[in-house]
Parts: C-alpha cells; sequence; structure tokens
C-alpha cells in the first residue's frame, strides 16, 4: 500500500483529493497538513510514500519546501497539485525532481490516472531489482507502447494476440511455431517477437543444431 500525506492549506480541498486517493486501489491516506511546518513535521514522523504537494502554502512556498520534506524523508515522492500555470513555476517544479504536476482545478479521473501511474511505473523500480531493463525506464518517462509507434505493417490487436499466445505457451516458441499459432508469415511473427524482446518483455534463448541457432522466445519470469 503507498502512502499518500496530503499538503494543502484548504481543509475542504484536502478533504476532497483525501476522498479521491481512497477511492484509487493500492493508495492509502496517512495525513494532511496545512502549513509548510506541519508538512515537514508529519512527513517526519509519517514517513510517506508520496506527497500531493500545493505550492500556495501560507507560511512557504510549496516549491521551496520540497527539500525540506526531503531531509527528514529521502525517499519520498512529491506530486505538485496547485492553481499556479506560470511556466517557470513548471519548470522550478520539474527541477525538483516532482513525479507529476497536475493543475487545479482537476477531477478524480485526473488525479487517479496520475497515481495509478506513479505506481505501475516509479514503484517497479524497487530495491528488489538490481538492474532497470529500457522498458522500466520507458514506463517512467511516459513512453509506454501505448504512446510509440509498433513496427511498420504491425497492429496492436495482432500484438495482443502474440501476447496471449506467449502467456499460454508451455514454454519457449519459435516465430515459426508462432506464426502457425496466429496463421500468419513466419516473418511477420518475428517483427513482433522481436518488438516484444527490444521492450524487455522476452528473453531469446539460442538453440542449436544443423545450419544456424534458431531464436527461441519467452517470457521474463
Amino acid at each position: 500500500m503507498i502512502k499518500v500525506l496530503i499538503v494543502d492549506d484548504d481543509f475542504m480541498v484536502a478533504k476532497v483529493h483525501a476522498g479521491f486517493i481512497q477511492r484509487t486501489p493500492g493508495f492509502t491516506v496517512v495525513g494532511a497538513a496545512h502549513t509548510g511546518a506541519q508538512a515537514v513535521a508529519e512527513t517526519e514522523r509519517l514517513q510517506p510514500d508520496l506527497v500531493l504537494l500545493d505550492i500556495h502554502l501560507p507560511d512557504v512556498n510549496g516549491l521551496d519546501l520540497m527539500q525540506r520534506l526531503r531531509g527528514v524523508a529521502p525517499e519520498l515522492d512529491v506530486l505538485v497539485i496547485s492553481a499556479a500555470r506560470e511556466v517557470e513555476t513548471v519548470r522550478k517544479a520539474l527541477r525538483g525532481g516532482i513525479v507529476h504536476y497536475l493543475i487545479k482545478p482537476f477531477s478524480q479521473t485526473d488525479l487517479q490516472e496520475r497515481l495509478e501511474h506513479y505506481r505501475s511505473a516509479y514503484q517497479s523500480l524497487d530495491a528488489s531489482k538490481d538492474v532497470a531493463e529500457q522498458s522500466d525506464v520507458n514506463r517512467v518517462f511516459g513512453l509506454d507502447r501505448a504512446e510509440r509507434p509498433l513496427p511498420k505493417g504491425c497492429s496492436i490487436e495482432t500484438l495482443r494476440l502474440v501476447e496471449a499466445a506467449l502467456n499460454a505457451a508451455a514454454g519457449d516458441v519459435s516465430a515459426a511455431e508462432m506464426a502457425e499459432e496466429l496463421g500468419t508469415s513466419r516473418v511477420s511473427a518475428r517483427r513482433y517477437l522481436e518488438y516484444l524482446h527490444d521492450e524487455g518483455t522476452l528473453d531469446v534463448r539460442l538453440k542449436y543444431g544443423v545450419g544456424r541457432p534458431e531464436r527461441r522466445y519467452v517470457l521474463k519470469a
């Protein structure tokens, strides 16, 4: 469960945001603070994973507060929620290492989309993984498959069929076996398999025999 601290000078706004978060699977609100001083104290006490940080606080600018918060919780992530639209403010927030910048007013769906991206992308880069794949980094920077073009001649519908066949396979498969399964050409099947390998989804095993070794593909554990 991802622990969230809300930092907003408006008590009612903080309450509304808490409701949005509580309705997002995988997240729980552990507290709220309404000034910079309260935010530092609550961050130190609660050690949240993520702070929803407003910029306009009565005693300090939220962007100037970020480093103080990380001083008491070094692993803290920050998602800025603010009515501030100035380009320089957004730039300063980005330089401060935020995970997202959401402009008020926003809907529950807007916030939940950012939270779900944070959970799937940032939280996947945890201590249990020593080496990041390119696909892991792509997710963090929003360059996942949905936003990037497939190879020429490929379709998302066929890609999903390839993924389903890989999930159902008892072990590794060759491009020829995948082509027979899908009723497509070997060249086309290999194009999809190589794409998934480049994305970091598949491992390639070489099977040696007569002639060139056969490339066999298997989902990463």
